[in-house]
C-alpha cells in the first residue's frame, strides 16, 4: 500500500480543570492511507470530536505525535498549524456555514482569499469546484435560493476547492432528510473514487456503511478497526 498520508502514534489529549487532568484520547495509534474512505464512530464521550479536531489541526495533542504528509504537526506554533489547515484539509460540517450574502461560487471561492489567489482563478477554481457537485448551474444563487442538499453541497465544493489532502465530514448529513443524505453520502463516494481520501465522523451506522473502513472509538481508545470489500453496497432503511 502506498505512503500513509495520516499517521498517528500514540495521541493522548487531556483537557484541564483546574490542576486536575482529564484525559480524553488515551494512546490512539492509527494509519490512513491515501484516497481511503474511513468513518470514525463512537459512543457520545469516546474522544470522537476531540480525534476530528486534532486530524482536522484545529486543536492540537498533549502527547505522541502526528505526521500527515510527512510533515509533524504535532507540536506546530498556532500560525504554521493554520497554514497546514488551509492547503491540506477541506472541512465538511453539520451547519453548513455559508455566508448567505454571498452567491455559492463566492462562498466556494473564500478558502482561496486566505491563500491569496488572484480572482480569476478563484473563480475558475470555484466552478470547476462547484461542478464536481452537479451545481455549476447554481452558482450565483445565494444560500436562501437553495434546499438544504444543495447547501451541503456547496459546503462540498467549498471544502475541495484548495485540492485538500483530506476531506473531513463531521456530521455532515445531520440536518438533512434520508433521500438527500443518501445523496450527499453517494457524492462522498464519487468524491472518493476520483481519488480524495475521506474521513467522515459520525454516530449513525447508516451513514458509516457507505464508508470502507470503520474505526470505531471507547473510552478515547480504538476499540476496533474493521476494512470491509469494495463491492458492498448500502441501502437506507
Amino acid at each position: 500500500m502506498s505512503e500513509a498520508i495520516i499517521r498517528l502514534e500514540n495521541i493522548q489529549k487531556s483537557y484541564f480543570m483546574g490542576s486536575q487532568a482529564i484525559p480524553v484520547l488515551k494512546g490512539i495509534s492509527l494509519e490512513i492511507f491515501k484516497n481511503e474512505y474511513v468513518a470514525l464512530m463512537g459512543p457520545s464521550g469516546s474522544g470522537k470530536s476531540t480525534l476530528m479536531n486534532i486530524l482536522g489541526c484545529l486543536d492540537s495533542p498533549t502527547g505522541g505525535k502526528y505526521i500527515l504528509n510527512g510533515k509533524d504537526v504535532s507540536k506546530m506554533p498556532d500560525d504554521e498549524l493554520a497554514e497546514v489547515r488551509n492547503t491540506e484539509i477541506g472541512f465538511v460540517f453539520q451547519q453548513f456555514n455559508l455566508l448567505p450574502r454571498l452567491s455559492a461560487a463566492e462562498n466556494v471561492a473564500l478558502p482561496l482569499i486566505y491563500a491569496g489567489v488572484n480572482k480569476k482563478e478563484r473563480t475558475e477554481r470555484a466552478l470547476d469546484a462547484l461542478q464536481k457537485v452537479g451545481l455549476a448551474e447554481r452558482s450565483h444563487h445565494k444560500s436562501n435560493e437553495l434546499s438544504g442538499g444543495q447547501i451541503q453541497r456547496v459546503a462540498i465544493a467549498r471544502a475541495l476547492v484548495n485540492n485538500p489532502s483530506i476531506l473531513l465530514a463531521d456530521e455532515p448529513t445531520g440536518n438533512l432528510d434520508s433521500k438527500t443524505s443518501v445523496e450527499v453520502m453517494e457524492l462522498f463516494g464519487k468524491i472518493q473514487e476520483a481519488g480524495n481520501t475521506v474521513i467522515l465522523v459520525t454516530h449513525e451506522e447508516d451513514i458509516a456503511a457507505y464508508a470502507r473502513r470503520v474505526v470505531r472509538l471507547r473510552d478515547g481508545l480504538v476499540e476496533t478497526d474493521k476494512s470491509k470489500p469494495a463491492t458492498a453496497s448500502v441501502s437506507f432503511h
